[in-house]
């Protein structure tokens, strides 16, 4: 299947935002969106009038980016979402952050939501004891995350134990840092879930 695989700062930039797709790198000077506040390309500066469609496709672009889901899997994702009782934004926000990729990097495993993907695929995060290579595989409450037991002493694993102190967890996860292991709490509300994306666009594009 087809990845995106250019500078994740690239896509900021075309965003006109701040994606948080280089985990630390955005906290700091050397963030393009920080030198350069024009999207990329040779006509980036040129006025261009944004319509309502314009606006939607934007904020679905976004929130893929954001998550690292390509359109196939995004749209699924929706379709799922629409069968849900409740709102379809709400749930399409709840189904992407319940991602095993996305859990692991909000329990502190990876500076980013990419690296957190590559630690999921290369075997190294486990579900119920169990390793799960699936990034999208959707956790349940109860579930504990953890890492594989032969990982414990590789780098990423080192990294993790040294920065995860400074790492906030959202209420609805928890974590015991001795044991570098994770427990989901409950499904994350529509407050719990730290993100600027606009649902209500994402619903408008996906309804014409």
């Amino acid at each position: 299947m087809a990845r995106y695989t250019g500078p994740a700062c690239r896509i900021c930039r075309r965003q006109g935002d701040k994606l948080m797709l280089k985990g630390d790198k955005c906290f700091t000077p050397k963030c393009p969106v920080e030198k350069r506040h024009t999207p990329p390309g040779q006509h980036s500066s040129s006025r261009r009038k944004v319509s309502e469609y314009s606006l939607q496709l934007r904020e679905k672009q976004r929130a893929r980016s954001i998550y690292g889901v390509l359109e196939r899997q995004f749209r699924k994702h929706f379709a799922e979402a629409e069968r849900l009782p409740g709102l379809s934004g709400e749930n399409l926000l709840q189904i992407l952050e319940m991602r095993l990729d996305n859990v692991a990097y909000r329990l502190g495993f990876a500076d980013s939501r990419r690296q957190a993907r590559q630690l999921v695929l290369h075997g190294h995060i486990c579900v119920n004891k169990r390793v799960t290579d699936i990034p999208s595989y959707q956790v349940k409450v109860g579930n504990v995350i953890s890492w594989k037991e032969g990982s414990t002493k590789m780098a990423p694993y080192l990294v993790a134990v040294k920065n995860i102190e400074s790492k906030t967890i959202p209420s609805w996860l928890s974590l015991e840092r001795d044991t570098m292991s994770g427990r989901v709490l409950a499904k994350p509300t529509r407050s719990d879930i730290e993100s600027t994306i606009d649902e209500r666009l994402i619903v408008a594009f996906y309804s014409r």
